[in-house]
């Protein structure tokens, strides 16, 4: 699974915005939007978001 579907699917699961994810997992509010927008984030990122939801149950 993609690291954007995870994160589409933990953000309607607990109906956190966008923004609020970006800023509290890696400081950067526009983050989801990039990502949405195509952006590709950096592999120890991805490491860290995928470990991020994980630990919150969300894989």
């Amino acid at each position: 699974m993609s690291l954007l579907v995870e994160i589409e699917r933990y953000l309607d699961r607990t109906g956190i915005a966008p923004t609020t994810f970006g800023r509290r997992v890696v400081n950067d509010p526009r983050f989801v939007l990039d990502l949405r927008r195509g952006r590709s984030p950096k592999p120890a990122t991805a490491r860290r978001i995928t470990a991020i939801l994980s630990s919150r149950g969300q894989r």
